[in-house]
């Protein structure tokens, strides 16, 4: 009888584990080019800026930097996240575009740049966007500030909250205009972080920072962000100058499958920090080339799972895998799952139970999460009992 027992625990042992191993699936989802000779990758471009970055927005590698966590007064870069601000409490519906916002005499009053709006008015929130966004309004910052937290210091905690969230680990905002303070700074790291969340979580927001000019009260101002009339395929974002930030430029372009976001802070003119921006972004796209590899919950292995109603997991990454190479070296990507050693129900969806590695020449270049695709409950007494005999082999 033993012998026979031994011979079906060896059989389920067999069925159950013999076929789950394998290699990973090749990345997909990429156009493959025909590899020329490798084209040399230069020096970056040396800009006469305070500080700056170039950062592919779907992968986000960093493709060069200098004094990129430099805390930086931001002049009107303040802006992007006064507008994300804004953009998370229309979609959490605090607020609607067409909600009329009476205009107080401190928004009136407020010095710099100017939408034009009249004290004592009702303007919709849409237009106050877009004159903020495309006309640099301080005015009509202050005016959406004071509409959704009561008072411009009240509305610059609320950008603080999101900035932390966000990881913007060197920020710290004292109003929502951008106007010189002691105590109002960010970074050009920081500062691409919440540009890349309003690209990702707003598009149809996003999409007023290309708009060339706006009208209000019969006043007509041209965007200040003069890459959109040298480069179509920029779409944003956004200027800022004080005299003492300097002329400051947050780009971001899309080309193909690519999109990279420049930010350049502290340059001596208008002129400087749109050259600087634009020997950035044709740094970036002339020698580097972003892939999709994986999409989120995208199924890429089928894992065994313990002491569970099925015995099959599968699994996939948390997020988009993109990664961003050197042009022509998409052939020397690998990709290799690791797994925790032993995984077992009850397991809740989204778990992770290990990561990707995606390397390149067999260094790894990024490292995502790997989660269950799936919840898996507990299996009954005779599948526990199964895989605990299984396990002991």
């Amino acid at each position: 009888m033993k012998p026979f027992f031994h011979v079906l625990v060896l059989l389920i042992l067999f069925l159950s584990i013999g076929v789950r191993s394998g290699d990973m699936p090749t990345p997909s989802g990429s156009t493959l080019v025909q590899k020329p000779d490798e084209i040399p990758i230069p020096d970056p471009p040396q800009l006469a800026a305070d500080g700056y970055l170039l950062v592919d927005h779907n992968s986000g590698r960093v493709l060069t930097e200098s004094n990129a966590d430099e805390r930086l007064e931001p002049a009107s870069l303040t802006k992007i996240m006064t507008a994300y601000v804004v953009f998370r409490e229309l979609a959490g519906g605090n607020l609607t575009l067409r909600d009329q916002v009476p205009i107080s005499e401190r928004a009136w009053r407020t010095g710099g740049s100017k939408m034009f709006i009249e004290i004592g008015k009702q303007v919709p929130v849409e237009d106050l966007l877009k004159g903020m966004i495309i006309q640099s309004g301080n005015d009509a910052s202050v005016a959406l500030a004071e509409h959704i937290a009561g008072t411009e210091e009240l509305f610059a905690d609320l950008m603080n909250t999101h900035a932390k969230r966000l990881g913007m680990k060197n920020s710290n905002f004292v109003n929502a205009t951008g106007l010189p303070h002691k105590e109002h700074y960010t970074t050009a790291r920081d500062i691409a972080l919440v540009t890349a969340a309003s690209i990702h979580e707003f598009p149809e927001y996003y999409a007023w920072y290309a708009v060339e000019e706006f009208t209000y009260n019969r006043i007509k101002q041209r965007n200040r962000n003069r890459l959109l009339w040298r480069d179509d395929s920029v779409d944003g974002v956004k200027t800022g100058h004080t005299k003492t930030a300097g002329y400051c430029l947050v780009a971001s372009a899309a080309r193909g499958n690519m999109r990279l976001t420049s930010v350049v802070m502290g340059t001596k003119g208008e002129e400087a920090r749109t050259q600087a921006s634009l020997a950035l972004l044709n740094y970036g796209f002339r020698f580097y080339e972003t892939h999709k590899l994986y999409a989120e919950g995208q199924r890429i292995k089928t894992l065994r799972i313990w002491m569970g109603e099925i015995e099959d997991l599968p699994v996939g990454p948390a997020e988009d895998v993109a990664v961003t190479i050197p042009r022509h070296m998409y052939d020397k990507l690998s990709a290799r799952l690791i797994k925790a050693p032993v995984i077992s129900a009850p397991i809740a969806k989204d778990t992770v139970v290990g990561h990707i590695s995606i390397a390149l020449e067999g260094k790894e270049v990024r490292r995502v999460p790997l989660v269950a695709l799936r919840g898996v409950a507990e299996g009954s007494i005779l599948q526990k009992g199964k895989d605990t005999v299984l396990k002991w082999f």
